[in-house]
């Protein structure tokens, strides 16, 4: 019981350091945020913005990982 907790949060641990260094880095990277189909609404010092396409790529990342993750686990 207590091994698979210890991988659970090795996993965990790594995947919060891949999404801080992808964090710490967004500004160097030109396509996080900014993909054809990001809705973006400029009107007057009003901005909305809205990245469905970059939050959709996101969550088919996540889903593949967390589905991977699951795989290892059993």
């Amino acid at each position: 019981m207590l091994v698979h907790l210890g991988k659970l949060m090795m996993i965990v641990g790594g995947i919060l350091l891949a999404v801080g260094l992808v964090l710490s880095l967004s500004d160097k990277i030109p396509f996080i945020g900014r993909l054809p189909g990001d809705i973006v609404i400029k009107k007057g010092n009003f901005v909305f913005y809205f990245p469905i396409v970059t939050s959709i790529i996101l969550s088919v990342i996540l889903t593949l990982v967390f589905y991977l993750i699951s795989k290892f686990l059993r």
